[in-house]
């Protein structure tokens, strides 16, 4: 199993919500990247009943001076130094849980944070604050409300008990009008005291103000700094309200012959499962599995893939199983869709929910603007982009890259193959979002259905969807916690063995159309982003694609993307890894794995 992570996942604006891409030097105060500037909010929302307007407050990064104090606060002056190692990645800074309790650890960065900014971006400003409820979140948020203060912060949003989504952050950060937000996560790695949390330097500033009570809601004053603790909830589903037609969901999960179960991993999601689809939608109370959030996640990963959701997965495919199963992961961004025997790939979620977005889901009923993917994920979108004949873009993996396009008005639903879907209704992705659209397509397409009629089912989907698109076969093979020398030399190989490549070669069965290093240029403000994967795409469409992902906190993993297209409908109902194995063993063949790392076998198949 991969080594868990723990960490301050995002600092999130009030108005584009994305990862760090720019690693946070040692000595210098951090850049933040474009994604992380405000801009304007869909039309939609702007034309919308709710308050979902612009803050006019907002981020911008410079090189700043010293923030001045909270009147009427004591504010301490700790001594400290930079501290080797706090290099922010795509999905911010994960270490072990050891290493933030460090003295001064977590201090540091958030102090860099405040440093970095211009006094009057923050300065009596609001911020929002909210963790998964992992292990440490509860000191963490304590050092950050503190230094909050210190640095001249007006106000703290904090989730109550500090459990808060990423996606529900969004929410709030954009209807609050705050300035900005932290998410305390390491998202779907595991936590406990022995795992992973998720967050230069000549003093830190903290105020010397008790502790706040974090179980209990309300406005906490403290001078002229203030904390107030909020339902984590509420924001979040009123927003979900606007989005989907909720009374067509309630007919749904309140029909007799249909039963739906969702897994929210003991991890933040357990606080929206009984609000959401219980409480507003009519589900049965016993629907939720593991839906108290614990710090260590129950000794389990909060990853919600075949892998590590296998309770859920051996629900789905015994007999009798429920209808829709469904899971999220540790801070709510990520998802997972089952029918009864069947898993939809994410590359396929996101494509039928593309296809399906403007009859099933109200916000969209004009259409989507239009699409978007990461490179990795499969090709399924670009075929409903095509047919719809909307706008589509390729895009590096990270979800600044789709913030971009939203901020543009180009795109309005997009997707990562690992288990990310969302739309412009915020910044981030949205694990609820996407079990809130499956929902709502299943129920559209059975709105007419009598009881004791057959239902569409979740695969009856899927497989008229891939009747009209065709099929791509997709799968992921993920090797986690390879030693980093070795990945790095095969990823060396690998570029130097595309350097010589000729369009025509032959490999194996297949003829090499084109392998390159992807490289991406933002069509909106004109960045350009190198080396974002290698990619060998043959004739007939299949594509094997290799990649190092950063989101763990040991080693490296090593990730390899199999795709192949097929129109024929008769062969789509084959196994996705029988149907792909000759392409997996060229793929395997071609990067010399074994001989690099010493792995024989990935630690995860998608």
């Amino acid at each position: 199993m991969a080594a868990p992570t723990l960490g301050l996942e995002r600092l999130l604006s009030p108005l584009k919500l994305s990862s760090f891409s720019t690693p946070l030097p040692i000595v210098a105060a951090p850049k933040l990247p474009r994604a992380l500037r405000p801009s304007p909010l869909p039309p939609k929302l702007l034309s919308s009943p709710i308050p979902w307007r612009r803050a006019s407050p907002q981020f911008s990064v410079r090189a700043s001076s010293t923030p001045s104090t909270a009147e009427g606060l004591k504010i301490k002056s700790v001594p400290t130094k930079p501290v080797e190692g706090q290099k922010t990645g795509t999905s911010g800074l994960r270490k072990k849980v050891k290493v933030f309790q460090q003295e001064n650890y977590l201090a540091n960065w958030i102090q860099a944070l405040f440093n970095s900014l211009p006094p009057e971006d923050y300065e009596g400003g609001l911020l929002v604050l909210g963790g998964d409820g992992r292990y440490f979140n509860r000191e963490a948020a304590q050092i950050i409300i503190k230094i909050a203060a210190g640095n001249g912060v007006g106000k703290i949003l904090v989730g109550k008990d500090g459990l808060m989504s990423t996606p529900a952050v969004s929410a709030v950060i954009r209807k609050r009008k705050a300035n900005g937000g932290f998410v305390m996560s390491a998202s779907h790695n595991p936590g406990g005291p022995e795992y992973d949390w998720g967050i230069k330097i000549s003093e830190i500033k903290i105020a010397d103000i008790p502790d706040v009570d974090l179980s209990c809601l309300g406005v906490t004053n403290y001078g002229d700094f203030s904390v107030e603790v909020i339902d984590p909830v509420s924001d979040y589903l009123e927003l979900m309200g606007y989005v989907f037609d909720f009374q067509l969901i309630k007919g749904l999960l309140s029909r007799p012959d249909f039963r739906f179960i969702f897994d929210a991993m003991h991890a933040v999601t357990g606080a929206y499962a009984k609000p959401i689809f219980v409480d507003r939608l009519g589900a049965s109370p016993d629907c939720i599995s593991n839906g108290v959030p614990l710090e260590d996640f129950g000794h389990g990963h909060p990853d919600p893939n075949l892998t590590y959701a296998k309770d859920l997965v051996n629900i789905m495919y015994a007999v009798n199983a429920p209808d829709v199963g469904a899971a999220s992961d540790g801070d709510g961004d990520r998802n997972m869709i089952l029918g009864r025997g069947f898993f939809v790939t994410p590359s396929d979620s996101v494509a039928i929910i593309a296809a399906n977005a403007q009859a099933a889901i109200p916000y969209f009923k004009n259409g989507p603007k239009g699409l978007a993917r990461s490179m990795p994920t499969s090709g399924a979108l670009d075929r409903v982009a095509a047919k719809l004949n909307l706008p589509f873009f390729e895009v590096p993996t990270g979800w600044k890259f789709f913030g971009n396009l939203m901020d543009a008005g180009k795109i309005s639903i997009c997707g990562e193959e690992s288990f990310g879907t969302g739309s412009d209704h915020i910044r981030e992705k949205d694990g609820i979002w996407a079990v809130l659209a499956w929902l709502s397509i299943i129920a559209y397409r059975n709105k007419d259905k009598n009881a004791g009629e057959k239902l569409v089912s979740v695969a009856d989907v899927a497989k008229d969807h891939w009747a009209t698109y065709g099929r791509n076969f997709f799968s992921r093979y993920d090797f986690e916690e390879c030693e980093s020398d070795g990945a790095n030399q095969m990823m060396g190989y690998l570029r130097d063995l595309i350097s010589k490549t000729q369009s025509g070669e032959k490999y194996g069965n297949y003829i090499l159309q084109f392998a390159d290093d992807f490289s991406y240029t933002d069509p909106v403000d004109g960045s350009v982003a190198l080396k974002q994967g290698l990619r060998f795409v043959f004739t007939d469409g299949s594509r094997i694609i290799y990649r190092l992902s950063g989101t763990g906190s040991a080693g490296a993993t090593i990730r390899i993307y199999i795709e192949q297209f097929e129109p024929d409908v008769a062969k789509h109902e084959m196994d996705a890894q029988m149907a792909l194995k000759p392409l997996i063993d060229l793929a395997l063949s071609i990067s010399k794995l074994k001989e690099f790392t010493g792995r024989e076998k990935p630690t995860v198949i998608t």
